[in-house]
């Protein structure tokens, strides 16, 4: 059975991301084994990893610095064994070179680029970033099958994350301006939006992510 490790680091909706993971495999013609866990043995043999992360870049890096072994354990499973990897809200922003957030603060620098605050074009656009927007330009990723045109998906944040080069881009949305929405290089996705509370359209993602042999 294929198994999937949800990072237990601190930070992150980890009960609603374990329930929405569980939903989505017991949809599968061959469920998964979720494991929510921040032991770096799990972690390092796990064929596929999940990184969830609510809150403040800079935070989240400290948490999962904090965790003995975690990053060495992600690192070996992701960039050594090529295990697929989802990284949710600020977890996808982990992903970057650096953050912007209270200073500059290193990221995994698994995708170059780097987070910065939202900056709507109109007042009207608020910041914190809550609610429901539309894909735009959603590219053609085993992750992304099925995605209506226009899916809509929850997004809460503060801050995205600009790639340095647009291929690493696999969505766009819009708030007062555009901003990628997702990111996608080899074995890595990165969404900011939550899946798991983005109704059917969330759930065929992560159910697509489960599937998924980069």
């Amino acid at each position: 059975m294929r198994s999937i490790a949800l990072i237990d680091y601190g930070s992150g909706n980890l009960r609603s991301a374990e329930k929405a993971l569980l939903k989505a495999s017991a949809s599968l013609a061959q469920p998964c084994a979720i494991r929510t866990t921040d032991d770096p043995d799990v972690i390092a043999r796990a064929d596929a990893i999940v990184l969830p992360g609510v809150g403040a870049f800079a935070a989240c890096m400290d948490l999962v610095g904090a965790k003995s072994g975690l990053r060495e354990a992600m690192t070996e499973a992701v960039r050594a064994r090529g295990a697929a990897f989802l990284g949710v809200c600020v977890g996808m922003q982990l992903l970057a070179s650096a953050g912007l957030e209270f200073g500059e603060t290193p990221g995994l620098d698994w995708i170059a680029g780097k987070v910065r605050r939202l900056e709507p074009s109109d007042r009207l656009f608020k910041v914190p970033h809550m609610g429901w927007n539309a894909l735009d330009a959603v590219i053609d990723h085993p992750v992304f099958k099925d995605a209506p045109k226009g899916a809509h998906m929850y997004f809460t944040h503060s801050f995205a994350f600009h790639p340095e080069t647009d291929r690493d881009v696999a969505a766009w949305t819009d708030h007062g301006g555009a901003f990628p929405a997702a990111v996608a290089r080899d074995n890595l996705v990165g969404v900011q939006f939550h899946p798991e509370k983005s109704q059917s359209a969330g759930l065929r993602l992560l159910a697509n992510f489960l599937e998924w042999r980069p």
